[in-house]
């Protein structure tokens, strides 16, 4: 039993804790200092943990005590598993939230909530690392909605706005959705698997026995596997923004930005992907969970590239290109690529917190201006934050040699391979969906770099002059990210380019071919060529559209947009695909109209009405009747008196009488 690894978990808890009761009293100095040495060491923690499994240790295991015990019948221990997958997903979190901490020193100096902010940081980061960390399903739920909570406490940071406050409520609520479908996942795992042990989940004999068994419902049958892996994939597509559970992260924007970085680059919105991950055995055993999975992966990847066309908000063009990168690392799941998927959630940490630093580099610079229109010729006063968002950008719109290029390649290869070699005609088609989705992504960044940082400057003069390099903690976190979003790819460079795919054979996520034959292999490195060759090729297409339309050809871009096709498609990108409108009109004001119509039934008739005016009247009808024989007359209380002792001696002498007469 390992009991180190608590600490990964309790190192930020205590961050915390400590700036969370003292930081008032402490200073910024001292908070600053505390919130960000705790999530260093326990990166340290985490990489001296990683360390012994690279030197061949078995997985590490800390087993605390029994939390929940039900003597024969549940147990469900407090305990802390350490494996590949986990240690890659602690070493990403632990490090990029590392980095996101220090730049947050320079972003949020002078914060009346400076304390305030970095104790949500910590727990938010403490949560996280349980959620990886845990090895049962139920305490993966606690740091599950832990996330959740944080989430909720961050993008509302700023609570004396309106529109923080809209943006926190609508992701704790949005949220909610999924969570529900996972907690009843997890009731029907603890009926059918008879335990929430992800080793007993991930067990090949455990999934052949269930397998057996069917579920009723009124649309038909399902079996217990199937139903099990869809209701935590629902679960999945609200933590990590998949359709049609997407509404809440653009509006998460309100929050600061070292929050967005957070959320969307290193730990919630990537909680989904590695519960799929995890219990990848399980979602094996369903082929029709894993087509469900990879349509909605790259429907979301699709629709989130094509809405942010046209948003002029940086951090919303950030936003949905996260919602975008996500539906990839799914569709790598419903592929059966899990190794794929998490390599790009890995490469994604690093490119997208540099692009979203990057941005905050721009607004604060800005005095927190983010309408991209209102900005351009940005390179030359902010050349530093133009060459690092530059390489985000490369990097996500999939560039050789850059960190996205490897990880979105094996990807489309993943869909290529399903698609074309085993001819699995869905899968041609999401295949085409996420080929499309990559030169859509390059141009849309590549309309982000230009706008931002390239042209003439529609900056106001005023403004212009104060616009410098924020430089400090805020340079240093950029240049950290920028060098892993170049070099973050040669982590898992795939075997037909020469090397081992390490990082999928260290999670165990890899499927070997050591079964296939030297032609079979020969035709397979073939195919990747030919599959890699075209996601250049499409990238670069973009990369060229984008910077043609948004330089020289800004007259072809005007056309297009003043014919027909092109205001339809405008104004649809532009309005969202009007989803958040139909969810309003469909969910929202029926349950507002609902609210009210009980509000008026059972507070305001029942509780209000009946219960509490209607009793205090009553009360008081019945004091006003017997308040009538409180005269103040004392003759009259005499009479009275006298006329109830006559009225007893008459009832006893007719008792004593009746008795006698016995």
């Amino acid at each position: 039993m390992d009991t180190n690894l608590l600490w990964i978990v309790l190192l930020p808890f205590l961050g915390f804790l400590i700036n969370g009761l003292l930081g008032r009293k402490l200073g910024h100095k001292t908070v600053s200092v505390i919130a960000c040495l705790l999530p260093v060491l326990s990166f340290v923690v985490s990489y001296a943990a990683w360390s012994r499994l690279v030197d061949g240790a078995n997985a590490l295991h800390w087993n605390g005590f029994p939390w929940i015990w039900l003597e024969g019948t549940l147990e469900v221990p407090f305990a802390l598993h350490f494996d590949g997958l986990a240690a890659v997903m602690c070493l990403v979190i632990t490090g990029v939230g590392s980095v996101i901490h220090l730049y947050s020193i320079g972003y949020m100096k002078g914060d009346p909530g400076y304390h305030r902010y970095f104790s949500y940081l910590n727990l938010f980061t403490a949560f996280m690392l349980l959620l990886v960390l845990a090895d049962n399903l139920l305490l993966m739920f606690i740091g599950w909605e832990g996330v959740g909570l944080c989430s909720y406490l961050l993008i509302g940071f700023w609570y004396e706005d309106d529109a923080n406050c809209a943006a926190g409520k609508k992701a704790f609520i949005v949220n909610r959705i999924g969570d529900l479908a996972f907690l009843i996942g997890m009731f029907v795992c603890l009926q059918h698997f008879g335990s929430l042990d992800i080793s007993m989940l991930t067990s090949a004999e455990e999934i052949t026995r269930v397998s057996a068994e069917t579920l009723t419902f009124p649309w038909g049958a399902a079996s217990v596997v199937t139903t099990i892996a869809v209701l935590l994939f629902i679960g999945a597509t609200g933590k990590s923004a998949q359709i049609p559970l997407f509404v809440w992260l653009p509006d998460a924007m309100a929050g600061p930005t070292p929050v967005s970085a957070l959320i969307h680059a290193a730990t919630m919105v990537t909680s989904g992907v590695y519960l799929c991950c995890r219990l990848m055995p399980l979602f094996e055993a369903s082929p029709a969970a894993m087509g469900l999975i990879a349509a909605v992966g790259a429907c979301t990847a699709l629709l989130a590239a094509f809405i942010a066309f046209t948003q002029n908000d940086i951090k919303k063009v950030l936003a949905y290109s996260t919602i975008s990168q996500l539906g990839y690392m799914f569709f790598a799941v419903g592929m059966g690529a899990f190794s794929a998927a998490l390599f790009h959630l890995v490469t994604h940490a690093f490119f997208k917190a540099l692009l979203f630093l990057g941005s905050g580099s721009v607004i604060h610079a800005m005095h927190h201006e983010q309408d991209m229109r209102k900005m351009g010729g940005l390179r030359n006063r902010l050349p530093f934050t133009h060459i690092t968002f530059l390489i985000g950008t490369l990097a996500i719109a999939g560039v050789p040699p850059l960190a996205g290029f490897f990880s979105k390649d094996e990807i489309l290869f993943a869909g290529f391979q399903q698609g074309f070699l085993n001819a699995v005609g869905s899968a041609q088609l999401f295949w085409l969906i996420s080929f499309l989705t990559a030169g859509m992504t390059a141009f849309y960044m590549i309309r982000c770099v230009a706008m931002t940082f390239w042209g003439e400057s529609h900056v106001e003069e005023s403004l212009e002059r104060n616009v410098h390099e924020p430089g400090g903690w805020i340079g240093f976190a950029l240049f950290v990210l920028a060098i892993a979003s170049a070099l973050g790819g040669f982590l898992n460079v795939p075997e037909f380019l020469g090397g081992h795919a390490s990082l999928g054979h260290f999670t165990g996520l890899h499927h070997s071919t050591s079964d296939l034959s030297v032609d079979q292999l020969r035709s397979l490195h073939v195919s990747e060529w030919q599959s890699m060759l075209l996601s250049v090729l499409i990238a670069g297409s973009g990369l060229m559209l984008g910077i043609h339309c948004y330089g020289k050809g800004r007259d072809l871009r005007t056309s297009f947009n003043d014919s027909s096709a092109g205001k339809a498609l405008g104004r649809l990108s532009a309005s969202k695909f009007y989803v958040d409108e139909i969810y309003d009109r469909i969910f929202v004001r029926p349950f507002e109209t609902l609210s009210h119509l009980l509000f008026i039934l059972i507070d305001r008739i029942i509780i209000d009405g009946i219960l509490v005016n209607g009793l205090a009247l009553l009360t008081r009808s019945t004091g006003n009747v017997f308040r009538r024989i409180q005269t103040g007359y004392i003759p009259g209380y005499l009479l009275t008196f006298g006329c109830g002792v006559l009225v007893l001696i008459f009832i006893l002498l007719n008792f004593l009488r009746e008795g006698g007469a016995q």
